[in-house]
């Protein structure tokens, strides 16, 4: 089954949200629609995010979870940004 993440941009958080709480709620929520593979906090240009890897049986299922994650955390935090890439042999491919 092909390997897929999802990268959040975190921009502010909901009062009384703490920040070591993001990463965790994000990969509770691809859970509850795929296996998750691996979880991790990243600084990309300056900017926090969340990443979390995950199997998907396709693109549109990729997407999906990716949708699913997005609407589940919009209460606790701001999504500046969000993407989906596909594990192709050694680079990770963006999906529409």
């Amino acid at each position: 089954m092909p390997s897929y993440r999802v990268t959040l941009a975190i921009g502010a958080l909901a009062p009384g949200t703490a920040p070591d709480a993001v990463l965790p709620a994000a990969a509770a929520l691809v859970r509850e629609h795929a296996v998750v593979e691996a979880e991790d906090v990243r600084l990309l240009r300056g900017v926090p995010c969340a990443v979390v890897r995950f199997e998907a049986e396709d693109d549109r299922a990729a997407a999906a979870v990716r949708d699913a994650t997005v609407d589940g955390l919009r209460d606790v935090v701001e999504i500046r940004s969000d993407v989906v890439t596909r594990r192709e042999g050694g680079r990770w491919i963006p999906v529409a």
